[in-house]
């Protein structure tokens, strides 16, 4: 897999840092899987935490913050909420991201999409939080409607590919976008173009017909 298109500095550093939503985290955690520039620049990432964490003044405790701690273990608020663990068949479908598979219970063409307008599908994957995570199915030769953005939004190719103003995206490339971008991702490719997409704020739509189909896109 030849990827051309990676993970912004900011992201790569907010996902060390664990303040991505869920949905975003997993978008970057299935890029990186299959992207060994970006695990190293990860590794490099949480390298600079670290030396940041280290050069942190010690802050002192409350008298009583022992107290305190032995209080709320003889309290629920001490008990961990144990979910139990579920083990899933390995998925077989080498275009899944591990980390995405745990998340889908079926092959990319068993899945259950629903269709928005003939030929672009999609599947939310219901992670609530800020934003949308979704898994969106475009046709060869169709676009999603010309938008810019009100926040982040991370697209990560996972079957086909896309062309827009930046460029084009192939399986296993992901394209960081912010409130500076305006596109119109095109299917370019002769199979369908299968996309997980994640942000963090509504899209802005800029034509009519955008803006009528954003309360079913749900992005």
């Amino acid at each position: 897999m030849s990827i051309r298109h990676h993970l912004d500095d900011a992201t790569l550093l907010a996902y060390a840092a664990g303040s991505l939503s869920e949905g975003m985290s997993l978008l970057v955690a299935s890029h990186i899987d299959r992207c060994a520039h970006c695990q190293e620049r990860l590794q490099q990432a949480e390298a600079v935490g670290g030396a940041l964490l280290e050069e942190l003044a010690p802050v002192a405790l409350a008298p009583d913050a022992l107290e305190q701690v032995l209080a709320l273990l003889d309290t629920d608020a001490g008990a961990a909420d144990v979910q139990p663990v579920v083990a899933r068949a390995p998925l077989l479908d080498s275009q899944i991201p591990a980390p995405l598979a745990h998340y889908l219970d079926k092959p990319l063409d068993e899945l259950e999409w629903r269709t928005l307008v003939p030929g672009v599908r999609q599947l939310d994957l219901r992670l609530g939080g800020p934003g949308a995570t979704r898994l969106l199915r475009i046709a060869p030769g169709l676009s999603v409607p010309h938008h810019s953005h009100r926040g982040n939004e991370l697209t990560l190719i996972l079957r086909g590919s896309y062309s827009d103003e930046l460029g084009r995206f192939q399986a296993g490339d992901v394209a960081d976008l912010d409130e500076q971008v305006s596109h119109q991702p095109i299917s370019d490719s002769g199979e369908d173009c299968i996309c997980l997409i994640a942000t963090d704020a509504p899209l802005r739509f800029s034509g009519l017909m955008g803006r009528l189909v954003q309360p079913f896109i749900g992005l």
